[in-house]
């Protein structure tokens, strides 16, 4: 009884704390003007209220922003999943630029999932935005913006327009300021002429049409909008959001006022009582003509000596932007240099968007060379220490000097401050890693595409290994390092580990390096490096057998030639369109390949010709569980270094590591 009497008070007050909440919710609100104490208004940033009762947004500061909010929520839907319901909200505003004809950036009517922006920009993105967030459809930013400011990147029509903007600083629709008399005709208004203006903003929940209406201060709303969209805000808007206002400053300032507001869900926005509004001081229509000799005399110096030091700052700071680095020993290999100026434009500044991958050595940028318009990949290799420099360079250029189809040429480097760029030819069809793991089944690779890379690769091997006139070994075969290029060619890349030495001797190293879950055994042993290590084509992560066991890939594959299904091992996403006979071939020749025992691995001629059916595999009953096993315990010594938790590189930088 007396548990039960405690359930109920307890249902009682979660009951009264909901009921408490829901009459805390308001469908409307108006202020003419905002006097102090400020009920229920919270600012933030540099907004103010003057002593008139005036809401100032901004001042006379570059680069700051100004918010204020309502900070109650309003309810917008009936419930989460409705929608949007009707609302309408009308203020008058203000701009009073520093200068007659210039103001920085414009002020918007926004509403939000909070009462704060703290995370957003000033200058063009007028508070509401980052550069990481602008665009962004988890942003639910519903914004009437009052832009001043012409930016080419936001698609700006002028420097004097209102945008309706969803999400995103690129309005949805917008419009040069002004608004429709009782005649038809189109009158200017300019936002930074320090008048008072009026703005109404109204949303159909049923029609889903938003019009933005302008007029001047004391002037009756006209009956057609200046903008008009149909949008659904539904999908924009939570259930309660927060309405305010934001405004921001860039380089050119500007002071952001409001003078009254009122808001309602469900109905018109209360009318606004002009007569009850604070007082405000416009700017005069024209300045005394008095001040132009002093313009003439004191403006004008100061504002040309001004920009003569913009000028010399600017100069001297586009030098150490492009400023690169050049060493005597570099001489020789001038001809493989390349400017990081053009480098630079070529990836548009190495902007995001232009971001191919990342990995453990650096990022690499897709670019378009200004001059030839060729594509390139640009790859910037972190040098946080000088140790082996020279020789990483002088390695990477006389790899350079290789010319063969079925790698990936490199056309240059460049260097500058702490890193190095490496510079690609651009492959269209990216790596092919993205076509075997983690991937929508339409874009999985048809046989006849993987058997040309797989054909490809060893022929790139083969050359690395006894056709050049030095013998390269690559030490990070993967699939992320096979690129296809337009024709889906396989091509070897990435030589930020290759190692050169003669024919008929091994490279001097004892470093281990390459990628965890691709490491051939016996270099993981003894961190020698060989070719064999090269011909070693396991991808070491352990995958998921029928029982649900966990087990090593190779035994996996082993098990089904073992059992005499060998072709029960193939990729699941291949389709039906194959040889039967040739990946048959290639999944015991993958065997044989992975052999824990170097010696027993073929070599790259002997690979190709398996692949051209000019010779016949050995027996694989020579290919015992014995050496299976062997592996299984080798990659088991490293589990506990990282061996199956993903791609990742040994080596931060092979600069920093040396070589």
């Amino acid at each position: 009884m007396f548990v039960n009497l405690l359930t109920i008070v307890f249902f009682i007050s979660i009951l009264s704390q909901l009921l408490k909440s829901n009459s805390q919710l308001v469908d409307n609100f108006t202020y003419n003007g905002f006097h102090r104490p400020l009920n229920l208004i919270s600012l933030q940033g540099k907004a103010t209220v003057t002593p008139s009762g005036v809401l100032k947004l901004t001042r006379t500061t570059m680069h700051i922003t100004g918010h204020a909010f309502y900070n109650q929520p309003i309810r917008f839907k009936d419930s989460p999943n409705d929608t949007v319901s009707s609302f309408s909200t009308t203020f008058i505003f203000a701009i009073n630029p520093q200068t007659p004809t210039l103001s920085g950036d414009g002020v918007a009517f926004v509403i939000a999932p909070t009462s704060s922006l703290p995370l957003a920009n000033s200058g063009e993105y007028l508070g509401l935005f980052n550069p990481m967030t602008n665009g962004n459809k988890t942003n639910h930013i519903f914004a009437v913006e009052l832009d001043t400011i012409l930016n080419n990147e936001c698609n700006d029509t002028d420097d004097n327009h209102v945008g309706i903007d969803i999400n995103n600083l690129t309005s949805v629709k917008s419009s040069p300021a002004g608004y429709w008399d009782e005649t038809g005709h189109f009158k200017d208004l300019t936002l930074i002429s320090g008048k008072r203006m009026q703005i109404w903003v109204d949303y159909d929940g049923l029609t889903h049409q938003i019009d933005v209406t302008m007029a001047p201060f004391n002037h009756a709303k006209p009956i057609k909008p200046l903008v008009s969209t149909v949008r659904d805000l539904s999908p924009i808007l939570l259930q309660d959001m927060f309405v305010g206002f934001s405004a921001s400053t860039g380089s050119v300032v500007s002071q952001h006022f409001v003078l009254g507001w009122s808001f309602r869900v469900k109905g018109k926005a209360p009318p606004l009582a002009f007569q009850s509004l604070p007082k405000f001081r416009e700017l005069p229509h024209k300045r005394s003509s008095r001040i132009t000799p002093l313009f003439i005399q004191v403006v004008i110096p100061i504002v040309s000596i001004s920009l003569l030091i913009f000028l010399v700052r600017f100069i001297l700071r586009r030098r150490r932007k492009f400023a690169e680095e050049l060493e005597d020993w570099e001489t020789e290999s001038r001809t493989n240099r390349l400017k990081f100026k053009d480098l630079y434009y070529a990836t548009k500044g190495f902007k995001d968007k232009n971001l191919l991958g990342s990995g453990g050595f650096g990022s690499v940028y897709k670019g378009v060379m200004p001059k030839t318009k060729k594509e390139i990949a640009v790859k910037r290799v972190s040098n946080q220490s000088r140790q082996g420099l020279k020789e990483f360079v002088s390695e990477i250029m006389t790899i350079g000097r290789m010319s063969h189809r079925n790698l990936v040429p490199l056309l240059g480097y460049c260097r500058r401050k702490k890193e190095l760029l490496l510079v690609y030819d651009y492959m269209p069809n990216g790596s092919l890693d993205k076509y075997l793991y983690n991937i929508p089944e339409e874009v999985t690779l048809q046989w006849k595409h993987r058997s040309k890379v797989i054909k490809g690769v060893a022929s790139a091997l083969f050359y690395l290994h006894e056709d050049w006139e030095q013998v390269v070994v690559h030490r990070d075969i993967k699939a992320s390092n096979v690129l296809l290029d337009a024709d889906h060619n396989g091509r070897l890349g990435d030589f930020g580990l290759a190692r050169l030495c003669g024919h008929g001797t091994d490279p001097l190293t004892t470093h281990v390096a390459g990628t965890w879950g691709y490491l051939a055994p016996d270099h993981m042993r003894t961190g020698k490096a060989t070719t064999a290590t090269d011909v070693f084509c396991v991808r070491g992560a352990s995958t998921r057998s029928c029982s649900g066991e966990w087990v090593l890939l190779v035994d996996w594959v082993f098990g089904f030639w073992s059992e005499g299904n060998i072709l029960g091992a193939k990729d699941p996403n291949l389709g039906t369109e194959y040889d039967q006979r040739e990946v048959e071939m290639v999944l015991k020749l993958g065997l044989l390949c992975s052999h824990s025992n170097p010696h027993a691995r073929p070599t790259m001629r002997q690979v190709l010709h398996y692949l051209s059916r000019d010779a016949v595999l050995p027996d694989m009953s020579r290919f015992d569980l014995h050496g299976s096993e062997m592996m299984l315990e080798t990659y088991h010594g490293f589990s506990e270094v990282g061996m199956f938790t993903g791609e990742s590189s040994l080596a931060d930088s092979v600069l920093s590591n040396g070589r």
